[in-house]
């Protein structure tokens, strides 16, 4: 190569990571489920609210372009989408073109979205592709019939959103203009990335791989999108070494075992990771898909009234994380953004999170299992009173397609589909509805996957797994007292006329603390936290100290989660502030944080 062709490529490729850069959240988002060839369409769209809900009479679904200029996946309320409109928006549009690359022919061209906040309908050149409704689950569909290689689509998303329904979880969102309590920012349309990817009409739809760590093996579930006679195989590898192999036909609801000698464990203490290789070829031998995972070798379980991990009681300390940014709102601005989040609470003592009122992103997941991180998923169910047939109706598909994303990672050791619901009446047809979707819930949880289910965390426990508790109490003398057993040995609740008695499961108090403290600027002129706040530092350490040592005194607890993380907006209660700054002495903190009960004192 000449110098001038030299050159030439240079700018060339310089110019092409000038514009990779430019597109925000760039990262592969389904990091258990990697596909080499895609497209991410993050970055610049337009847009147009619809405030009066008249754009399908007006035929938007037609556009060739909006006025407004918006960048994609930050939601309009964000800073970080240039529009920060923050008042109620009952419709929008978005529009951008798409491409399908020449070398995708012959294959199948998926659209995915991974969040869209919460009922959207997609168009290819004015025509319908397909709707979903959720605030939180990605979905997908196959376009190729809509698009045709090297020309340009105009591609429109309508999106619906209503947090003041009733029917549709909305998590922390505000239902008033203001932020308010514990209620923040809202969140509409997209917030998360928008991408296409080429799949084969034989390639995999998805795959379930489950650890059986008293046998040494994972268990391969996979799933295909049809079936004509081909064949898969699976390699698990310890770093660039092959540990376990094995290609089997392709036959629904196979099962494939994968033997692995003198296993590994994945834990905190050591989050070992194996990869794991998934090629699908025709009846011919053809490659027709090749998909990248990766798995732990680990066992969450309960005995007793103990939770399990690898075959030893581990107790848990927790924070609860709400998943909020002061630019991007539910949306972290970076990957590096959602990674710094685990080890700052890593910093802070802790060895997991309640992730809390929202569900988190597939990369947060990520560094989680890589850093060794344990997580109580959650769902954004407030908002929707689970008393109502249509919040049921609304929840259920979305529940069950999140428990699937999610289910392959094992920092994940606990599921939570509802948080405190205080809807439920004492006794009548709303009471039976509310514990009907729980029981719905946690069966089809279960059905789903092995981690225990903590059904509604704090009350009302209708069939659980894990009885959870919250407590805001200040005072660690007072605090004692909330341990107390009931005469008949059954744990504390809220209302015995509104939940069940206790039956031995695994205690934790999954809230408490929430101690005010305002690290300088106030976010808001209503900044509150739980109770009185201290006068002092020395009586924040001295109070934060005195109540997880109650916690820590209980013979039968088996785990706490603080509130909380982070500061978020008026909630000024974090162990940061809602810019990630430390708050604290953080060596203090963390020798608050770090203490494990008697009986615990192997683990990190």
């Amino acid at each position: 190569m000449n110098f001038r062709s030299f050159l030439c490529a240079a700018l060339v490729a310089a110019s092409s990571l000038t514009a990779w850069a430019a597109v925000p959240r760039p990262e592969y988002p389904r990091p258990q489920f990697e596909r080499s060839e895609w497209q991410n369409l993050n970055g610049d769209w337009t847009y147009a609210f619809d405030f009066g809900k008249s754009g399908m009479d007006r035929k938007l679904y037609e556009s060739k372009g909006f006025d407004g200029k918006i960048t994609v996946p930050f939601c309009p309320e964000s800073e970080l989408s240039g529009v920060k409109y923050t008042d109620f928006i009952p419709a929008m549009w978005y529009h951008r073109t798409i491409e399908m690359p020449a070398a995708w022919k012959g294959k199948r061209t998926m659209l995915n979205f991974q969040g869209v906040d919460y009922f959207s309908a997609i168009y290819i050149d004015g025509q319908l592709v397909g709707r979903h409704w959720g605030s939180s689950s990605p979905f997908g569909f196959d376009i190729t019939d809509f698009i045709s290689d090297g020309k340009p689509h105009d591609l429109v998303v309508r999106v619906e959103d209503d947090v003041r329904s009733g029917v549709q979880p909305k998590g922390k969102q505000s239902a008033l203009y203001y932020s308010h309590g514990c209620d923040y920012t809202r969140t509409t349309g997209i917030w998360q990335t928008v991408w296409m990817e080429p799949v084969d009409a034989a390639g995999l739809k998805n795959v379930y791989i489950v650890p059986d760590l008293d046998n040494s093996r994972f268990v391969v579930k996979p799933a295909y999108k049809s079936l004509n006679g081909q064949t898969i195989e699976v390699t698990v590898k310890d770093g660039g070494k092959v540990v376990s192999r094995a290609v089997k036909a392709a036959v629904p609801g196979q099962d494939i075992a994968m033997d692995i000698k003198k296993a590994k464990t994945w834990s905190p203490e050591n989050p070992f990771l194996y990869d794991i290789d998934l090629v699908v070829k025709d009846k011919n031998g053809n490659v027709v898909d090749e998909v990248k995972t990766y798995a732990g070798m680990r066992k969450v379980h309960v005995e007793g009234d103990r939770l399990y991990l690898n075959n030893q009681p581990y107790f848990l300390r927790l924070v609860l994380d709400q998943g909020f940014y002061p630019t991007g709102i539910w949306t972290a601005p970076t990957d590096a953004d959602l990674k710094k989040d685990i080890e700052l609470s890593m910093e802070a003592g802790f060895n997991g999170a309640r992730l809390h009122q929202k569900v988190f992103d597939e990369r947060f997941h990520y560094w989680a299992d890589k850093l060794g991180y344990l997580t109580w998923a959650e769902s954004p169910s407030w908002g929707g009173n689970i008393t109502r047939i249509e919040t049921a109706r609304n929840f259920l598909p979305e529940w069950e397609a999140l428990v699937i994303r999610d289910r392959n990672h094992p920092s994940i050791i606990a599921w939570t589909p509802f948080n405190e619901t205080w809807e439920r009446p004492v006794d009548s047809e709303a009471a039976m509805q509310h514990d009907r979707l729980i029981h719905d819930v946690y069966d089809l949880t279960h059905n789903l996957d092995y981690r225990p289910v903590n059904d509604a965390s704090g009350n009302y426990h209708v069939i659980t797994d894990l009885w959870t508790v919250h407590s805001y109490e200040q005072d660690p003398a007072k605090f004692v007292g909330y341990f107390k057993l009931n005469d008949d040995g059954t744990y504390v609740c809220n209302d015995p006329r509104r939940e069940v008695k206790s039956s031995g499961q695994p205690f934790f108090i999954d809230e408490y603390g929430g101690i005010k403290w305002i690290d300088g600027q106030q976010f808001a002129h209503d900044s509150w936290g739980y109770g009185e706040g201290p006068r002092t530092l020395e009586e924040f350490y001295t109070r934060l100290e005195g109540l997880t040592d109650v916690i820590l005194a209980v013979p039968y607890m088996s785990g706490y989660c603080y509130t909380q993380l982070t500061d978020v907006e008026q909630e000024q209660n974090g162990v940061y502030n809602y810019d990630r700054t430390p708050k604290f002495d953080m060596k203090r903190i963390n020798a608050i944080f770090s203490k494990n009960p008697e009986g615990y004192k192997n683990q990190k």
